[in-house]
């Protein structure tokens, strides 16, 4: 599995490409698997965004798409700490134990994957604002410019995400495993749900 982190960015580019055309599908399996459906929700939770501001969105609209905004990111964040939980997993099948004596990481790899994937994102739509017609020449080229600052900073978060995994394969940096425990969608603490039932 760890020999499949230098996949990571190319599937997600591909796949942003692939799940504008119609209907979107999901294929790969195992860790590539975590990936594709993390990026998902990510793909998901973009277009809904975009929704929510729509000037002629309706409050109906609105109520709807920010109920869809909260699923779709409890889904993201419960598979940024799959994808963590299954890097600790292949960790530990390479011998690698944690606690150690190595410095933590204060981000973890499953939030540096779910990074990259927000930056194809954001790749694939300024892309899309260097190819419109219905704007002038200014638009189109600082739109290009932003591209390559898009580009430059996901490569590089790639080469550090690629990098902490070895550190700590190597024993010199490791990670916990960090749980969000998001309170809004647990009907059980969010008090605004649990209140109205009294």
């Amino acid at each position: 599995m760890l020999d499949e982190l230098n996949k990571i960015g190319p599937l997600q580019t591909h796949l942003v490409e692939m799940w504008h055309h119609p209907n979107p599908k999901l294929t790969e399996t195992g860790f590539l698997g975590l990936v594709e459906a993390q990026h998902y929700e990510n793909f998901q939770l973009w277009h809904e965004e975009d929704k929510a501001r729509s000037l002629t969105a309706t409050d109906q609209t609105i109520a709807q798409v920010k109920r869809n905004i909260d699923r779709f990111n409890q889904q993201r964040v419960d598979l940024i700490e799959k994808l963590d939980e299954a890097l600790l997993t292949a960790l530990a099948e390479k011998g690698v134990r944690f606690p150690n004596e190595s410095r933590i990481n204060s981000e973890t790899p499953g939030s540096m994957i779910d990074r990259c994937s927000i930056m194809a994102l954001r790749v694939f739509h300024m892309l899309e604002q260097v190819e419109r017609t219905d704007v002038d020449q200014e638009h189109r080229d600082t739109a290009a410019h932003k591209v390559k600052v898009l580009k430059l900073q996901r490569d590089d978060l790639l080469q550090c995400t690629e990098e902490l995994i070895q550190d700590m394969i190597q024993g010199k940096r490791q990670f916990k495993l960090y749980r969000q425990f998001k309170m809004y969608n647990d009907p059980t603490l969010n008090p605004e749900v649990y209140g109205a039932k009294s």
